[in-house]
C-alpha cells in the first residue's frame, strides 16, 4: 500500500515534462506532487516549507550551471531523496523502481511472535 502523505516537488522547465512525470506519480496513486517550472520556485519551496520533500525530481539543464545540484542535495535536510535526470525523461518503470526503495510496499511475511503467542493461547 502506497503511503499517500510522501511530499514530491517535480522541477522541469517543459509544462509538458513537468505534467506527464507527475500523471506517472499519480499513476502510482502519489497524489502530494508539487509541480514547478524554474530554480527560484524549487529552491524557495524547499529552503522555505514547512516539512520536507521526500523525494525531489529534477532536470539537470534547470540550473544551468549556477547550482551544484548533488552538492545542495546532498547535505540538505529538507530534502530526502532526490532524482536528476539529464536529458530523458524518467519513465514509468524508473519511477516505480525508485518509489519502491522510496516506499517499500508492507512486508506480508510470516506473522510475529507476538500474534503466533496469542493465537497459541486461544487455540
Amino acid at each position: 500500500m502506497t503511503n499517500k502523505t510522501l511530499r514530491i516537488l517535480i522541477a522541469d522547465e517543459q509544462h509538458f515534462h513537468r505534467m506527464k512525470t507527475e500523471r506517472l506519480f499519480n499513476q502510482l496513486d502519489y497524489y502530494r506532487v508539487a509541480p514547478v517550472q524554474s530554480l527560484a520556485e524549487m529552491l524557495t519551496l524547499v529552503e522555505y516549507g514547512c516539512e520536507p520533500f521526500d523525494l525531489v525530481v529534477i532536470n539537470a539543464s534547470l540550473a544551468g550551471g549556477a547550482l551544484d545540484l548533488p552538492g545542495f542535495f546532498l547535505d540538505n535536510c529538507q530534502v530526502r531523496h532526490t532524482l536528476i535526470y539529464a536529458s530523458a525523461l524518467p519513465d514509468f518503470a524508473s519511477i516505480q523502481r525508485l518509489m519502491t526503495l522510496i516506499d517499500p510496499p508492507a512486508c506480508e511475511a510470516a506473522p510475529s511472535l507476538d500474534q503466533e503467542r496469542y493465537r497459541q493461547r486461544i487455540g
